[in-house]
């Protein structure tokens, strides 16, 4: 096994219900700060990678009767 084959967070096999609950808010508020740090960082990069629109009279639009 190489050094970089290790896993980057170790899990204890067994928690206790409020351990295993302390751990996930834990990860929802670190979650939650990283997406407010780095809020426009991640806007730009989806924004970057989102699909160009189609426009409605190309020929990859649907075909039949407009929706009324």
């Amino acid at each position: 096994m190489e050094p970089n084959d290790l896993p980057i967070v170790c899990l204890p096999d067994e928690l206790s219900d409020e351990a295993a609950k302390q751990i996930l808010d834990f990860l929802y508020q670190l979650t939650e700060a990283f997406e407010h740090h780095y809020a426009a960082q991640l806007l730009r990069y989806a924004h970057e990678r989102r699909p160009a629109p189609t426009p409605p009279d190309s020929p990859d639009s649907p075909q039949g009767d407009p929706p009324f």
